[in-house]
């Protein structure tokens, strides 16, 4: 089958590659436009453009989906397979155009957690099960038919770089399976609506500033999942000196705290820690705003609270 791959960070480059590994023909690549990033607003490629580039694969960078001369070349393409990973959402016109359709990984286990975000949800709210799924795109986003699944067993501790990681891993194998499944011929759909019939949808909207900063009226234990969930991006934060300090990593502990929720406490050698409200929170990995990141000893040697 000639695929055409659409995917844009590095989660989705696990997967090209893992496809083309596996003997998949790709007929094009479509990735986000070239942007200015940094400081000096250099222009940055995305890191599936970069990976295409370096494999000789052709590469369509376009600004608008619907715009005539994309489409027209989309179909010069004549993919019989689109294969979606971390890309933005697909007007009809695009996902419709492949006589086999339009396939997407996603990174959860369907129904649950359709949205932007799914790793740092899952972790946000504490779950011990996460996986990746594959499906058919249809009208709304992470709505279409299943085809497959694979389950990830979660520890509780692990941050959501490292969640990532093994769900990009998993991610690819997927992929690589339901590919060669559509290309013999045997799979089977099955509609999410079978499987959220009755159950309670929990979701993954995109992440913003707001969602980052800690509540220390909140349970200790909640905090510690936030922090891990968003680590290392987009990260959580608090106030410290009237700065932005950034948390990496984090433990805690239930001590009946004998203090007021947002409250810290340090020897200013070994331990930064905040009274949250049934317990402590003790830093572990940090950024003071205008500074490096570093491990907590590090940082209070040159921080005087």
């Amino acid at each position: 089958m000639r695929i055409v791959f659409m995917g844009t960070p590095e989660f989705a480059v696990a997967s090209l590659d893992a496809l083309i590994a596996s003997g998949c023909e790709i007929a094009g690549v479509v990735t986000a436009p070239d942007k200015p990033a940094g400081r000096g607003q250099k222009v940055s490629e995305s890191a599936v453009k970069q990976y295409a580039v370096a494999n000789g694969l052709k590469v369509l960078q376009p600004e608008k989906l619907k715009n005539e001369e994309f489409l027209s070349e989309l179909r010069s393409l004549k993919a019989d397979l689109q294969v979606v990973v971390a890309f933005r959402m697909l007007p009809e016109v695009v996902w419709n155009m492949p006589p086999c359709g339009t396939i997407n990984l996603h990174a959860s286990l369907l129904p649950q957690y359709r949205g932007a975000a799914p790793i740092n949800w899952v972790l946000i709210n504490g779950e011990r099960e996460s996986g990746v799924t594959t499906f058919f795109l249809k009208h709304d986003i992470d709505t279409g038919d299943i085809l497959f699944t694979e389950k990830v067993t979660l520890t509780g501790r692990e941050t959501a770089g490292e969640l990532h990681d093994r769900l990009m891993a998993k991610g690819a194998g997927l992929l690589v399976k339901t590919v060669k499944a559509i290309e013999s011929g045997r799979y089977t759909e099955l509609p999410q609506a079978n499987l959220a019939e009755g159950a309670e949808l929990k979701h993954a909207p995109k992440i913003f500033k707001e969602d980052c900063q800690i509540n220390w009226n909140q349970p200790a234990g909640k905090i510690f999942n936030l922090i891990r969930g968003l680590s290392p991006y987009p990260t959580a934060y608090t106030i410290l000196n009237d700065k932005i300090l950034k948390v990496f990593y984090a433990e805690y502990d239930l001590t009946e705290p004998e203090a007021e929720p947002g409250e810290f406490f340090s020897d200013n050698k070994t331990f930064l820690k905040a009274a949250a409200a049934d317990g402590f929170v003790s830093f572990k990995d940090v950024q003071l705003e205008g500074k490096k990141r570093m491990g907590i000893e590090e940082f209070l040697r040159g921080v005087k609270l």
